[in-house]
């Protein structure tokens, strides 16, 4: 069996935090295993480390520092046949209710010009008769190759579960690439799609808001053109960006500029922030924040935003999902792509 495997086993009966995952296309997995169940926080991203941060970039980020954890990095091979549950179940309709209310007032307020674009998103809580941690890991990286896909694990924060399409940041020296991501449609058969003006709006505003944001800390800013790519039974519509750090900016700097991103957030950014303070009606914590690498080799860091993702606790799993509402939005849509999104995760319980 993978060493990493049997770390992950030990570690959480013996509740120490960790936190295994890997990386978009690649074969490999890294895992931090903390040495004690010590609380650590970074605010300046200076640290080297692992780094889990939430939504409200008020608060602070969690950091597994590598100096305090048994860092391991494997070739894994997953031999058992893991099959995965596609009868998943319908959604209760008190939900629905809440999402179609909570789309209306976001429209409404886009129509007074408020707002320009908010994203809104819910939590569906799901009852579990029995839980794996390796098991559901396992389904994830055997379901998802092209996300980043992780099991992170604190004691005094929580069990989180991911399989995200979205790279917030990577950065080597002061060489930096992100990419802007909206727009969503369910996968069948073919990548080569249509996408309607509402998708293609809304995936330039991200892109415009990214491009406006990393002006001031960058120089020799390159947008590539929109692509469509695959996330499970998803498609999305995204812009590679690349650029180098102003001598006077740092890590930080770019962090700030960039997170929450109008892909989970809204613009303006502090209008879409207080609408989401004030009537999603729960605390998102660490979904559509952002977590990964921080200055590991060579000063390297890489960040990927925490969405189609799940925290566990009790036996009961508690899946977030949301979507980007624009002026074309239509409630109904907006409710059929929250359900399409949750599939993701549900999958693998």
């Amino acid at each position: 069996m993978n060493i990493i495997f049997n770390k992950i086993e030990e570690n959480y009966k013996r509740n120490i935090p960790f936190v295994v995952y890997r990386k978009p296309n690649t074969e490999s997995v890294n895992g931090f295993f903390m040495k004690d169940d010590a609380l650590n926080f970074t605010t300046q991203f200076k640290e080297t480390g692992f780094v889990f941060a939430p939504f409200n970039s008020d608060e602070k980020a969690v950091l597994f520092p590598l100096e305090k954890s048994e860092f391991i990095h494997e070739n894994i091979l997953i031999e058992e046949n893991l099959s995965l549950n596609d009868t998943i179940s319908s959604e209760v309709n008190s939900d629905k209710e809440k999402h179609l209310h909570l789309v209306e007032k976001a429209l409404d307020d886009i129509n007074n010009n408020e707002l320009i674009k908010v994203v809104v998103s819910r939590k569906e809580e799901i009852q579990l008769d029995e839980f794996d941690v390796l098991l559901t890991f396992k389904k994830l990286l055997n379901t998802y190759a092209n996300a980043f896909v992780y099991v992170w694990f604190h004691p005094k924060v929580g069990l989180w579960f991911g399989a995200t399409p979205e790279t917030l940041l990577n950065i080597k020296g002061t060489l930096f690439k992100t990419m802007s991501l909206a727009g969503t449609q369910v996968y069948v058969d073919s990548e080569d799609v249509v996408w309607k003006n509402k998708e293609l709006e809304e995936q330039q505003l991200v892109t415009d808001f990214i491009e406006s944001q990393l002006k001031p800390v960058s120089t020799n800013l390159k947008i590539d053109k929109i692509e469509t790519v695959r996330a499970g039974s998803l498609l999305h519509l995204r812009s590679s960006v690349e650029g180098e750090l102003r001598f006077t900016s740092n890590l930080k700097t770019l962090i700030r500029s960039l997170h929450p991103t109008p892909a989970v957030c809204g613009l303006p950014r502090e209008k879409a922030e207080e609408f989401i303070s004030k009537y999603e009606n729960y605390k998102r914590t660490f979904y559509s924040g952002f977590l990964g690498e921080l200055n590991i080799e060579n000063n390297s860091s890489s960040l990927f935003v925490n969405l189609r993702c799940m925290s566990v606790a009790d036996k009961i799993a508690s899946i977030y999902v949301g979507g980007g509402i624009t002026k074309d939005s239509s409630a109904k849509k907006e409710w059929e792509e929250t359900i399409a999104k949750t599939k993701t995760i549900k999958k693998v319980l």
